[in-house]
């Protein structure tokens, strides 16, 4: 039985696939000093109770790790097979030498993208001694129990994939989102906190920019709303959070909620 506990979220990285500063870029906001401007790659950090729990793993996930002084996880639940959300598996190493196997939630879906492209983490015969090893555990459409505590898958469209997004108790987390059916939507009512990714102010062909983020914000109404996955584009963080609805912010790297 799933039970209630205050959860902790950390903002691991809040950028999108390129980070801010993009490398070699003489863009204004890749210049900025202000380090609200400077963003790893999206992913946020849950602790409760005593368990610790990361959604994607990115590139930048052993900075991620080292900038919180994390020495353990439980697991690492996955939204989708693109680089930015999981190239950093590689780095569960350290994990795994105290652990043994990490526990990983993914969609069914992607499981081969990940077999395929980390083979010697998957397979069984002439295991490298120094790969790191996991515990693939699936992740359908329907809620399930992770340590105590429900999850609810939420499926939208990221472009023309089908990705995760998930809830927890009046939390959500829907990063990389574009569209969303009616049913799934009905998930994401009566929330007390949503991350919800808004990339920048033009429009994108698989991303939210700010007035599509701020128009679904309006439909579904949560008392606060982080705006995640930032690209450059958006502008800088203290010009565009100043011109926010009121309950409305710009997450950056290193930010600490609880709900």
């Amino acid at each position: 039985m799933w039970k209630y506990f205050l959860m902790k979220v950390t903002f691991l990285g809040t950028g999108t696939s390129q980070g801010i500063p993009i490398i070699g870029s003489t863009h204004e906001v890749c210049l900025s000093k202000d380090l609200k401007d400077k963003r790893l790659r999206s992913s946020i950090m849950l602790e409760w109770d005593s368990y610790r729990y990361v959604i994607d793993c990115g590139p930048d996930f052993r900075q991620q790790m080292l900038r919180e002084n994390i020495a353990h996880i439980d697991g690492i639940i996955f939204t989708h097979e693109h680089a930015d959300h999981t190239a950093g598996l590689d780095d569960i190493r350290p994990f795994c030498h105290k652990i043994g196997d990490m526990p990983i939630y993914v969609p069914e879906r992607i499981a081969d993208n990940l077999q395929m492209r980390f083979h010697y983490i998957f397979t069984k015969e002439n295991r490298y001694p120094g790969a790191p090893s996991v515990s693939m555990q699936y992740v359908y459409n329907q809620p399930f129990v992770l340590s105590e505590k429900e999850l609810i898958p939420v499926e939208y469209y990221h472009g023309k994939i089908l990705i995760f997004g998930y809830r927890i108790d009046n939390f959500a987390y829907i990063t990389d989102f574009k569209r969303i059916t009616d049913i799934e939507k009905e998930k994401l009512r009566q929330l007390d906190v949503l991350i919800l990714s808004a990339l920048r102010i033009t429009s994108h062909p698989t991303h939210l920019n700010l007035e599509e983020a701020l128009a679904f914000i309006e439909d579904i109404r949560p008392k606060k709303t982080f705006l995640t996955h930032i690209s450059h584009k958006l502008g800088f963080h203290a010009t565009v959070e100043k011109d926010l609805p009121s309950n409305v912010f710009l997450a950056y790297d290193g930010l600490k909620i609880n709900v």
